[in-house]
């Protein structure tokens, strides 16, 4: 059987913490921030951890 190959949209987004969690980056950080305040675009600067309900689908993406 062939090797299984990471999502590489997947393996662009997502992040595999050292103890197996997955982080993302928030949106709404890309562009027209100098409508958003400095406290909203410091909050988006944070990586999140992803939602319980998603990271089984993304883990496969990723192949783990």
């Amino acid at each position: 059987m062939p090797k299984q190959k990471t999502h590489s949209g997947a393996k662009k987004r997502f992040k595999v913490t050292g103890s197996g969690k997955l982080v993302h980056e928030r949106t709404n950080k890309r562009h027209l921030l100098e409508v958003k305040s400095s406290r909203r675009t410091r909050r988006l600067s944070v990586e999140a951890e992803m939602a319980p309900a998603d990271v089984k689908k993304a883990k496969k993406l990723l192949g783990r």
